[in-house]
């Protein structure tokens, strides 16, 4: 973790960050001096998240809000916005479920989209109404390799993350103008508590050995950075940009043992 301060001073809000990568971002975020406004549906996990890092001394706000309900968001927004103004805006809060398509029931459709691709939309545009006042701010959305590839069992996953992408080109066109950059990050296979709740350590091997290049998932350390990043001066002309972390997978089609002893 970098031991630069360059988020003194700022106002960092994140969402989904009681655990995995938003825990990861926050915590980030808060070790290079940014004030931290969390947004998280669980209770429990945030309460004990937020406990965490006022232990280590950052300045925190935590909301349990439920994203896919716009007047959660606002409200949480505008408490928000009165304790400071709202610098940076990390949408990381999602959720995924593995279906096949043509089993998919409209309950379990509507809550992918309704978190992953419409309360990320809620969330930017209660923040950005504010950002548009002041003429600066930045945006960094979660997408996934998903958005820009298919994958079996992932149809409304995947169509969340695709609208992400769109969203994120979108916003960057109109919000330009007013000082504000909004880019996104795709990874590809992190290991999370989502990740885990869904696939055994077996698959997780297998699904490496056999799609990812680097042989392996990728970590949440690997992939909160690249948010910081984005945030900061140090990308001050990137905007509408999707920055893909994902071993590789994306590059093409990872070549077997055969091939590869060929090289040796």
């Amino acid at each position: 973790m970098s031991n630069r301060m360059r988020f003194s001073g700022k106002h960092a809000m994140i969402t989904g960050a009681a655990r995995g990568i938003g825990f990861e971002i926050a915590k980030h975020f808060g070790s290079e001096g940014a004030a931290l406004s969390l947004l998280d549906n669980n209770r429990e996990n945030l309460s004990a998240s937020a406990a965490l890092f006022r232990e280590r001394g950052f300045e925190v706000l935590d909301y349990c809000v439920d994203i896919s309900r716009r007047s959660e968001v606002e409200d949480a927004v505008r408490k928000a916005e009165q304790f400071r103004p709202v610098d940076i805006l990390i949408n990381n809060a999602g959720i995924a479920s593995e279906t096949p398509f043509i089993n998919i029931e409209e309950e379990e459709w509507k809550r992918i989209i309704d978190i992953n691709l419409t309360g990320m939309f809620f969330v930017s545009q209660a923040v950005c109404r504010y950002m548009v006042t002041r003429k600066k701010g930045v945006v960094v959305n979660m997408s996934s390799k998903n958005g820009l590839d298919g994958e079996f069992g992932y149809a409304h996953y995947n169509a969340s993350k695709g609208g992400v992408i769109m969203l994120t080109r979108t916003m960057a066109v109109e919000l330009a103008a007013f000082g504000i950059r909004v880019n996104a990050v795709c990874p590809g296979y992190i290991e999370t508590p989502m990740s885990k709740s869904i696939d055994s350590e077996a698959f997780t091997a297998a699904f490496a050995e056999r799609y990812i290049p680097m042989n392996r998932p990728g970590q949440v350390e690997e992939v909160a950075p690249l948010f910081l990043f984005l945030a900061s001066d140090e990308s001050s002309f990137i905007t509408g940009q999707v920055i893909v972390a994902d071993g590789g997978q994306l590059s093409g089609q990872k070549p077997g043992e055969d091939l590869l002893a060929k090289m040796r």
